[in-house]
């Protein structure tokens, strides 16, 4: 089994329109391709991490100084897809499986996004 990974950032509302589009449009578009098994969309929203690791931290000296650059509220997204095998993400991101497909309604709401994605084979499943 074939692990696709995919990261990209949101604005808070970027991000929930970014989850519309993964339910309403990229989740029935996978269903539809042979070798497809199962899709995450999972959600970090930087600014909660760092209020818990700045009361973590509060009394130490060092914190971690990139702590403010998510202050702004930017939300990190990340995309996992499960593949039967590469032959299969190959059936859904063509002859140039490394590359990501975004579509331009995905664009349009993220503040960046990852043009390439990282495969794993997955090495045990339990479910």
């Amino acid at each position: 089994m074939i692990a696709r990974s995919w990261r990209a950032t949101a604005t808070r509302d970027g991000a929930r329109r970014y989850e519309e589009h993964f339910r309403d449009a990229v989740l029935p578009d996978l269903r539809t391709v042979p070798g497809f098994r199962t899709a995450y969309l999972m959600r970090r929203d930087a600014e909660a991490d760092d209020a818990t690791a700045d009361d973590a931290t509060a009394d130490d000296a060092t914190a971690d100084d990139g702590a403010a650059a998510d202050a702004d509220g930017t939300v990190q997204l990340h995309v996992l897809t499960f593949w039967d095998s590469m032959a299969s993400v190959t059936g859904f991101a063509g002859e140039t499986p490394g590359a990501a497909v975004v579509h331009p309604d995905a664009r349009a709401v993220l503040l960046t996004f990852d043009r390439t994605v990282d495969h794993y084979e997955a090495q045990q499943h339990q479910g």
